[in-house]
């Protein structure tokens, strides 16, 4: 299980991004983090796998434990090793390199990586038709399924997944989604940090949702799905009598704080 605890994060000394969150992705489930751009979700991404250095970022309270061992002090090498993994937010593919090399760069932990090879190209056959194309020139869904391979390359028991659904189209989304699926009910355990709610909380067998660097919800889908609030900011439903979609322009003259922010 996957533990964070009352976890603060600062960037160049200065600016406080995390403010004591804490959350669980148990061992099996799927795990939803949920927030607009700027909630602290990447930043969160960033601390668990070990990339704050490179942003000029610091732990300075709190911890991260991997299935009972503190991992707040390895760096991303030995968490992989230790069998976490992530799909970074806009892919971060090999551009220059082949589907092939690309799949061959994320088992390099894994000697005699074949099977697992297999395995990816049956849950993205695309890939295995286009295992010779440069990267650079697929399109963007099949760019999100490479990501998503080249991190299984590795036979994570864990994936975190930064925004998959970003830039592609819904049947895409939708295709994604099923992915992610079929890969938990293979055994991975998996975090999802999303902007896309309606898709998250439909695979997620828990949900955070995060606002200024602090998580101010969280529970199971259906009672995130019920609230007012997340209805409202996260689904676009409005509160009115029937329940319906507003239009964008009811939306953007819509001034109420989001009651847990009041």
């Amino acid at each position: 299980m996957l533990s964070v605890e009352n976890l603060e994060v600062v960037y160049n000394d200065v600016v406080l991004v995390l403010r004591g969150i804490s959350l669980e992705v148990p061992n099996g489930s799927v795990v939803a983090l949920l927030g607009a751009n700027g909630a602290g979700k990447t930043t969160t991404l960033r601390a668990i796998t070990g990339l704050l250095d490179i942003h000029d970022g610091e732990i300075t309270k709190g911890r991260i434990s991997w299935n009972g061992s503190e991992i707040s002090h390895l760096d991303p090498a030995h968490r992989v090793k230790r069998g976490i993994s992530q799909v970074m937010e806009s892919r971060r593919i090999f551009a220059e390199l082949s589907v092939d090399e690309n799949l061959t760069a994320g088992g390099y932990i894994r000697k005699g990586n074949g099977k697992i090879r297999d395995r990816v190209f049956e849950l993205f056959p695309r890939l295995e038709e286009r295992r010779k194309s440069i990267a650079g020139y697929l399109s963007g869904g099949e760019q999100q399924m490479l990501a998503i391979g080249r991190a299984m390359m590795s036979e994570p028991k864990l994936l975190i997944l930064d925004e998959p659904s970003l830039g592609l189209a819904p049947m895409l989304v939708q295709e994604v989604r099923d992915i992610i699926t079929d890969i938990n009910d293979a055994g991975t355990s998996v975090l999802l940090i999303e902007q896309n709610a309606t898709m998250a909380l439909s695979i997620a067998d828990y949900g955070y949702i995060m606002e200024t660097g602090k998580l101010v919800m969280d529970g199971k889908p259906e009672k995130l799905l019920a609230d007012d609030d997340v209805r409202e900011f996260y689904l676009g439903l409005g509160g009115g009598e029937d329940g319906g979609r507003r239009s964008f322009r009811d939306v953007k003259h819509y001034k109420r704080r989001k009651r847990w922010l009041s």
